[in-house]
């Protein structure tokens, strides 16, 4: 599996938690095809939307700087689990440039968002990263 395939199921996993708040695994464990997804493949996702979730009010609190003229309560379910996503691979995730998390963002946004998803997401991201920047050279 693609890490871009991955991500979409993490994506897909953190939409659900947000949305009909059941647990990590129960999201996980309802993925389309859950059952043919390899063991590595598999040990991402978990790690990825476990660990997102344990950092959770950390991550809402970063994005919350940077978000203009919303709230982080009032943002599309699928554009705050994207920021979230973004926001716990920039923050925790040492393994990943940030020039790969902003595109995984943008393209997943491209996917699953609205019209105007992408180029807001890329600006939340972008002021995050700017701010931050020496977090994030990796």
């Amino acid at each position: 599996m693609k890490r871009r395939e991955a991500r979409e199921k993490i994506l897909q996993s953190l939409f659900q938690v947000d949305m009909t708040k059941i647990s990590a695994d129960e999201a996980i464990a309802s993925l389309d095809g859950v059952e043919e997804i390899d063991s590595n493949d598999l040990a991402f996702i978990e790690q990825t939307v476990k660990g997102t979730l344990q950092n959770l009010s950390q991550i809402d609190r970063e994005i919350s700087k940077y978000l203009k003229g919303w709230t982080l309560i009032r943002l599309p379910y699928v554009d705050r689990a994207i920021l979230r996503l973004a926001a716990y691979e920039l923050f925790f995730d040492k393994n990943i440039t940030q020039g790969i998390v902003l595109n995984e963002a943008i393209e997943l946004a491209k996917t699953f968002g609205s019209d105007e998803s992408a180029k807001y997401i890329n600006g939340v991201l972008g002021s995050l990263v700017k701010e931050n920047l020496q977090l994030f050279n990796k």
